[in-house]
Formats: structure tokens, sequence, C-alpha cells
């Protein structure tokens, strides 16, 4: 009987979840271009045309992959602020929470960077439109990561004397901030540093998205 990734087995009548579990492995081990609706069904060990009537091709297969990965990184953002003390001082804990949330997000793409490739990086459905996310920016709510950050800084505007509203698209700048940093270390110049190098660098980026959020 065949295993999938958290020790899972194939049972028949649940198909459709047996295939995602196997190309969530096929992703994790090569990204979203190792996902292939064929191998997750050798894998599971039934025909292509039986995975064929849960799925229509492969680009429904990735977006279930796609979601399972979202899900997986705001998991890893929420464990990450779950494991920061708490804070008398609420201004302190607010800011400690936005950095843990951000800590959590670059660590998942550090650790997981075929799901975290995968997460951003599937083929889109054009019945989408350009964006695949809908509205653009205006569309990122539907991603748990965003609201995450998006309810960190609010939260942390309501600890201003008196309080504040977080600054003009502040969120989108954290978004940008902790995801450009994270293809930096995966796909660019900075995959190379080694490891107190980079939490040097991660560091300094979190400081500056939480300065980022303070009366100038």
């Amino acid at each position: 009987m065949p295993v999938f990734p958290g020790g899972k087995t194939y049972h028949h009548g649940d198909l459709r979840n047996a295939l995602i579990c196997a190309a969530v492995g096929l992703a994790t081990e090569g990204g979203p271009e190792r996902v292939v609706l064929r191998e997750a069904a050798r894998r599971v060990g039934v025909s292509p045309t039986a995975a064929y009537r849960h799925f229509e091709g492969r680009g429904e297969l990735l977006a279930a992959v796609r979601d399972h990965a979202r899900r997986a990184l705001a998991d890893s953002m929420e464990r990450a602020a779950a494991r920061m003390p708490g804070a008398d001082d609420t201004a302190l804990a607010a800011e400690t929470r936005l950095a843990a949330l951000c800590r959590g997000y670059v660590a998942f793409a550090v650790e997981q960077p075929g799901l975290y490739r995968s997460a951003f990086g599937t083929p889109r459905d054009p019945a989408e439109g350009a964006d695949g996310d809908a509205d653009a920016y205006g569309g990122a709510g539907e991603v748990r990561a965003f609201t995450l950050l998006t309810d960190a800084l609010t939260a942390l505007g309501a600890t201003a004397r008196p309080p504040r509203a977080a600054r003009p698209a502040a969120d989108a700048a954290a978004w940008s901030a902790v995801h450009g940093l994270s293809l930096l270390l995966l796909e660019g110049p900075l995959r190379r540093l080694p490891a107190q190098r980079r939490d040097d660098v991660v560091d300094s980026t979190l400081a500056m998205v939480v300065s980022g959020t303070r009366e100038p």
C-alpha cells in the first residue's frame, strides 16, 4: 500500500486526496516543475485514466498543491509567533509578533524550497485573468500569510499612543520585503551565504520591516 508524506496511506475511495498527497511529495522534492499528474498516479498505484477522473489536468493538480503549500507557509508563520515569549509591553509584544511571523515566512522558504516555490510559482488558469490571484494586490487577502501580516500590522498600529492606522500599503511592503528576501536566499546571490551571515541578513531585514511601521 503506497505511503505518502506524513505517514498517510492510500485507501480506495479517497483517490483525490491520495493524488494531492503524492503531488505535494513531488513538489517538496523538486518544486512545481516536478508535479506531473501521471507521476502522481504512478506513486499512488493507479492508472492515469483513474487520476483524470479527479483532475482535468496538471494545472488543476498544481492548484491543489499551491493551496496546500500556502497553508503550510501560514502554519510556519503561526508556529514561529507562538514560540515567542509574551511581553508585558503591548507595543513590544506587537512588534515581536510581526517579526516572528516574518521569520516564520523566511524559514519556511529556506527549509521547504520546493513547497515555497509551489505556493507562488504554479501555472495559472487563464479563466482567472492575468493575475491568477484575482484583483492583483487586492486579491492577496486570499493568501493567509498575507492576512497574518496585515493583522499584525493593524495590531501594532493599535498599540501606538494615540492609536494610528498603518502606513499606506504597509502590508504589501512587509510582504514584499520577506518574499524578496526569501527568493534571494533560495535562488539569488544570497543563497551562498554561510548560515551565520544569512541569519544576520534576516535579522536586519526584519528590523527594517518593524521600524518601517513606526512614525518618522
